[in-house]
This record gives C-alpha cells, structure tokens and sequence, in this order.
C-alpha cells in the first residue's frame, strides 16, 4: 500500500528560482532567504519519496482566463517547464507517475469531485520552484510528480472549505494505492499579498500566524473562511 511520508507549505515565488538561476544566491538581497532553505533541504535529502503530489496554481500559461478548470490533475510521463516570457527555466524535466495519477482522478470523481485531466501540460514557476527549494539545483529531480493545479485565478475560485475536503479525499485516495510506495503533498503559494491595485504590497504577518498555527491546532477555522473574509486581511492574492 502506498504511504503518505511527507507534507509541505511553500512559497512559488518566481524570483526564487530566478536567484537560483542567475547565480544570485550568495548576493546580500537573497543569501539570508537561502540559508533558511538549508534544514529543509537536508530534510529533503534523506526523506525522498517515490512520488510527490504538487498542488500549485498555474499562471496563465498552459492555461488562461478562457479555459481555467477548478481542479486538474496531471497524467502525463513528462511535464516540461513552461515558457513563462523569457524562455523555460535551465531545470530538469518533471518526471509523472501516470499510474498514481489516475488512480487519484478516478477515486476523486468517486469521492465526487469532478478533476479534470491532463497528459499535455507545461509546469511553470508554480510548481518547479517549490522543486527547487526542496532539492536545490540537481541534474534530475529526486522524485516524480503529479501536478495538481487548483483554480485561484479565476472568479468563481474554490472555497477554502472544498480545498481541505479535497485533501482528505487525496489522502483517503493515496492510502488505497495498492503498489508499495511512499508519497509526499504539498502545497505552494503564499499567505497574505496582493500584486495590483490601491493595496499592492499588501502584508499581514499576524494573519499568516495565525493562518499556518490554525494548520495544526484548529484546520477548520481556516477552512471556515471565505473568499471575503480572506481578501480584507490577507489582500486580494491571499486565497492562494
């Protein structure tokens, strides 16, 4: 039976990896941020699972603002890194797991959540980012994915409550995998930030304290929030 191993909140950030691949590391603005990578990187090193599920959002870039599905699971043996503007990033190809991946989407519809499905899909900086702050900059990645992208661009966006009830259907689907293998899932984004409009630059460290403590002590007080209680304190970015 396959088995849940590893969980894992993290930003996307795309200047993340453009520091990565510029070679920007060391430079007074990043190598504070990059020295707190070091303890999850070391985790990572000697807790690689076989599999790991990604749950990202994509940026307009296999998708757009015509075609934007609630909940897409990937199947394909491949994913590419996405051309984002200026060309893909210099990473590895992001290796599938086509059998996990479907046994996911057909136990999710099950559980009645209605996935959609991919076998063609670039990945952008939504999900090879988080790759590369877990296993910093290797010639292949340790792990295969499964990208699950979750629609938070947009209007209507899933509520905060259908996440967390997609993710124990994951976990009751993972745990019902019949191969012996281990899995990982994480989730990336960020907590509170706004990108355009009056409040651009947004930040509030005291939601997000109580956002990530609320994970451990009390899920369901953030699973409770709605799409208007998350954009007054956490700007209109915080339901990612």
């Amino acid at each position: 039976m396959a088995r849940l191993i590893a969980g894992m909140g993290t930003s996307h950030v795309p200047g993340v990896g453009a520091a990565m691949d510029n070679g920007k590391t060391h430079e007074d603005y990043w190598v504070e941020l990059f020295k707190g990578f070091e303890p999850i990187r070391a985790w990572h090193a000697k807790n690689v699972p076989d599999v790991n599920i990604i749950v990202f959002n994509d940026h307009a870039t296999s998708m757009s603002l015509n075609h934007y599905s609630t909940f897409m699971m990937g199947v394909a043996e491949q994913f590419q890194p996405a051309d984002e503007g200026w060309g893909p990033r210099k990473v590895p190809v992001v290796e599938g797991h086509p059998e996990l991946a479907w046994h996911l989407v057909e136990n999710l519809i099950l559980d009645e959540f209605d996935m959609a499905v991919t076998a063609d899909f670039d990945v952008d900086h939504g999900l090879t980012v988080p790759l590369s702050i877990a296993y910093d900059q290797p010639d292949a990645w340790p792990a295969k994915v499964i990208p699950l992208c979750v629609n938070v661009i947009q209007y209507p966006q899933p509520t905060a409550l259908r996440c967390f009830k997609l993710g124990q259907a994951i976990r009751r689907a993972v745990d019902s995998f019949p191969e012996d293998i281990t899995v990982g899932i994480w989730g990336t984004g960020g907590l509170s930030h706004q990108l355009g409009g009056e409040r651009a630059g947004v930040v509030n460290p005291d939601f997000d304290k109580r956002f990530l403590d609320n994970l451990v002590s009390d899920p369901m007080a953030n699973a409770s929030l709605t799409h208007t209680d998350f954009i007054p304190e956490a700007g209109s970015e915080g339901t990612r």
